[in-house]
């Protein structure tokens, strides 16, 4: 973090105009922060850069399943390597605060405020022909970092924040330490609020899709605003009131009118992606590409199967819990398209199949064109349900329940509780919301992020304990405690400061 970690690491992007050609990449080798913001275009370069850092494969892109789905009852490792290994300690909750996967995740989320930080603090260097232009770059900036100190802030607690270019050892001493959750929390509102106020579209299209936009500012705002409900007991009720402003308000940003009248199968379909009205923002990948492809579908197959790239399969691919295969419901059309089993005896297990490009464009070596939805209205809808059922509102928030039922060609809420195994296993509303964003949003990165909210810590121990091993796969259930809640410290950062940078408990 020092004056040369502008145009990075993961480096700016050659483009004058917001296209997907904001995937091609131009090193500056090294120019430092005072020389390179000269031009309205060097800010767009920078901006850019942002947002190619999502794509890393230690950042939040397709590959972060490491870091959320597998932290949760999702998706596991099964095979004979399950019991060894540093990738395997995050679904086994044996994480060391060595974990040097650990720290790569730490470090490149840091990377990506960095540059964000770059860009707040020297675009006053650059004089704009149109201010509305720089308030659009200041507001992707600050939405991209508050997306980023969300992501931290859920997974470690207490993070260092720092929201300025550093220029000198000094000013790294002097910010390294950790700040209470709700300082950052308070930071992560600022931030989006302020990208408000710009004159971002409500929804991008063709070429500025994979941009931020004021529905996907409105939604993570929102599901802040509910996070922060159910993570502090001081002002739950205005939190409360906020989530559902913020959600509603992306929501009303739809272009569509009933979520019934997208397929689902069309949400993932690498060839509808730039016209797919329920994707509210996604990290782009670029299909053909040995560079800028998607590897997601091809590293998902199992052994013998062909369902998901040209691509062969070498091991058992993405492999998915049977406690999730369990989860859904008889005829659900979901599982069809996200989940196959594997029948090569080698295998002999679930794999994931929501990501596919078999394509040609996509070839053998699978070089996918999908996409990473991080945000889509299913989510949105959902939570909606879970908020206005934590404000009392029972009957708005089976209407939002329902739209993504309904859409699935499942019985609708007041049908499906009749049935026995049905209000068994959901027996509550809470528990309903749950399920279905479960079923739903499985395999993007929301599971984890879903039981922190549902559950407290104590209630999330309760949750995993009465699991069956026998549906977790080789993790060990009885590893989990209260300290899985948050990741340890990695160890390189705790030792800078032992007293600033303190340990989680536990670690």
């Amino acid at each position: 973090m020092n004056k040369y970690t502008v145009i990075f690491f993961l480096a700016l992007i050659s483009l004058a105009s917001c296209s997907k050609d904001f995937l091609e990449r131009n090193n500056p080798n090294g120019t430092a922060v005072g020389n390179f913001f000269k031009s309205e275009n060097s800010v767009l370069l920078a901006v850019n850069g942002a947002y190619s850092s999502l794509r890393g494969s230690n950042n939040i892109g397709e590959n972060s399943g490491l870091y959320t789905d597998e932290r949760s009852d999702d998706t596991g490792t099964n095979d004979s390597q399950s019991n060894a290994g540093e990738p395997f300690q995050f679904g086994n909750f044996s994480i060391l605060p060595s974990n040097t996967y650990l720290k790569s995740h730490w470090v490149s989320l840091y990377q990506t405020i960095t540059q964000c930080n770059s860009i707040t603090s020297n675009i006053d260097k650059v004089t704009f022909a149109n201010n509305d232009t720089k308030l659009q770059y200041l507001a992707e900036a600050k939405f991209i970092r508050a997306l980023i100190y969300f992501h931290l802030v859920r997974k470690w607690g207490d993070v260092p924040l720092v929201t300025k270019t550093l220029t000198s050892t000094g000013d790294i001493t002097a910010n390294t330490y950790r700040q209470p959750q709700d300082v950052v929390y308070a930071q992560i509102v600022a931030d989006l609020k302020d990208a408000l106020n710009s004159k971002l579209p409500n929804l991008q299209s063709g070429a500025g899709v994979g941009r931020a936009s004021k529905a996907a500012i409105n939604g993570l705002l929102g599901q802040v605003y509910l996070t922060m409900a159910t993570t502090f007991d001081k002002d739950k009720t205005e939190n409360l009131a906020n989530a559902n402003t913020y959600l509603t308000a992306a929501y009303n940003m739809r272009s569509f009118v009933n979520l019934k009248d997208i397929p689902y199968a069309d949400v993932f379909d690498v060839s509808k992606k730039t016209s797919n009205a329920e994707v509210i923002f996604q990290i782009v990948y670029k299909q053909g590409d040995i560079t800028y492809g998607s590897s997601i579908a091809a590293n998902n197959q199992a052994l013998g199967e062909t369902i998901n790239s040209q691509k062969k399969g070498l091991g058992v691919g993405g492999n998915v819990t049977p406690d999730l295969i369990k989860d859904y419901e008889v005829n659900d059309p979901r599982k069809t398209f996200s989940v196959k089993y594997a029948a090569n005896e080698q295998v002999q297990d679930w794999f994931v199949t929501k990501y596919r490009d078999a394509s040609d464009a996509a070839g053998v070596n699978g070089y996918g064109g999908n996409d990473t939805p991080l945000m889509r209205y299913a989510d949105i809808i959902l939570m909606l349900a879970e908020v206005n059922m934590l404000q009392g509102n029972d009957a708005v928030a089976i209407q939002y329940l329902d739209m993504v039922r309904e859409r699935a060609g499942m019985p609708l809420y007041e049908v499906a509780r009749t049935d026995a195994d049905y209000s068994a296993k959901y027996p509550t509303l809470k528990l309903a919301i749950l399920h279905e964003r479960r079923v739903e949003l499985a395999f993007e990165h929301h599971r984890w992020f879903d039981l922190l909210r549902f559950f407290t810590t104590p209630e999330l121990v309760t949750f995993f304990k009465a699991k069956s091993q026998a549906d977790f796969g080789n993790a060990k259930l009885v590893n989990f405690n209260t300290k899985d809640r948050y990741f340890p410290i990695p160890f390189d950062e705790y030792k800078l400061d032992p007293t600033k940078m303190y340990q989680n408990p536990g670690y």
